[in-house]
């Protein structure tokens, strides 16, 4: 019997679903979230560096405030788009497998695949509203102001925008995290590969904990190429009172405003910290997800 046919007769494996939401909320819960936060703040705020973003975020409150936006929001959204992704992103890629395309291909597919079932299915408004907390002005600061809680925020952005207002940026997500996760399935594949050879591994000879880990390194620094569109997702996302900028903003009309006044270097704000946050992320999400499946799929009954 061929492989092929031994891989199609497996079962969908559904343990990736609880496997991905606590890979996620352990990644978001220690370095993601602070580095989420930084990250953020220099893209909304394209006129400071990583130092004074840094400044900024520790300013609204000390350690607090790099993990601005973490409960409920970040997650709620941790632990569903983290089941969302490695249950699509694992059962995409073992299916193009079967079809026989690479494992460069087959991970970027499944990439996307899982990218895009996080956008539209969970990643929404949990994202707008991470934005909203880490980018509105705080009230707390102002002598006699009462800071609103990031449910009164929730309902005053629902009763005057609606569901929409909820999913403000959705479709730049999606974007984002289709072109996030291809790059770092795809490149952590081709890293992988390359690991492979270079330590004389043949015929699909499995990679230890630290060459997978090594590998995601690699596929999740790479994957920061695409920190335009984690710009404009957040431009579109943030609450902001300049005058200038756009109503209703689109993918191309923040786009423009973006490149208009801040030029090419602020397309490109953030991508330090973004490096940082895709390292950890890919680390926890294709390595550690790697590791944990081989661990639970042990009797050979799931993928």
């Amino acid at each position: 019997m061929s492989e092929v046919a031994k891989i199609e007769k497996k079962p969908i494996n559904f343990s990736n679903i609880l496997l991905g939401a606590g890979l996620n909320l352990a990644e978001v819960t220690t370095l993601g979230q602070p580095l989420e936060v930084v990250k953020t703040t220099m893209a909304a705020n394209r006129n400071l560096g990583i130092l004074g973003a840094t400044k900024v975020v520790w300013s609204r409150g000390g350690v607090s405030g790099f993990y601005q936006g973490l409960i409920p929001w970040a997650w709620i959204e941790a632990s569903t788009k983290g089941a969302v992704l490695l249950f699509v992103s694992a059962e995409a890629e073992y299916r193009l497998k079967t079809l026989g395309m690479s494992n460069f291909v087959s991970g970027m597919g499944g990439g996307v695949a899982g990218g895009l079932a996080q956008a539209y299915l969970t990643m929404g408004f949990c994202t707008c509203m991470k934005t909203v907390e880490i980018t509105r002005s705080k009230q707390a600061h102002v002598p006699g102001a009462v800071q609103q809680t990031s449910f009164q925020v929730f309902r005053e952005i629902f009763r005057k925008e609606g569901i929409r207002g909820i999913n403000k940026g959705v479709n730049a997500v999606a974007i984002r995290q289709m072109t996030n996760w291809g790059s770092r399935f795809g490149f952590s594949r081709l890293a992988e590969e390359g690991i492979r050879k270079l330590s004389g591994k043949v015929n699909g000879e499995s990679l230890n904990a630290w060459e997978k880990i090594l590998g995601s390194v690699v596929g999740g620094g790479l994957s920061a190429w695409n920190q335009p569109i984690e710009v404009i997702r957040v431009e579109m996302q943030s609450k902001t009172n300049d005058p200038n900028r756009p109503k209703n903003l689109t993918v191309g009309s923040a786009f423009k405003y973006i490149y208009l006044n801040n030029g090419v270097k602020g397309l490109y704000r953030g991508v330090t910290p973004r490096i940082g946050l895709g390292v950890w992320q890919t680390v926890f999400m294709v390595a550690f997800g790697d590791i944990f499946k081989k661990m639970l799929n042990a009797n050979g009954s799931g993928h």
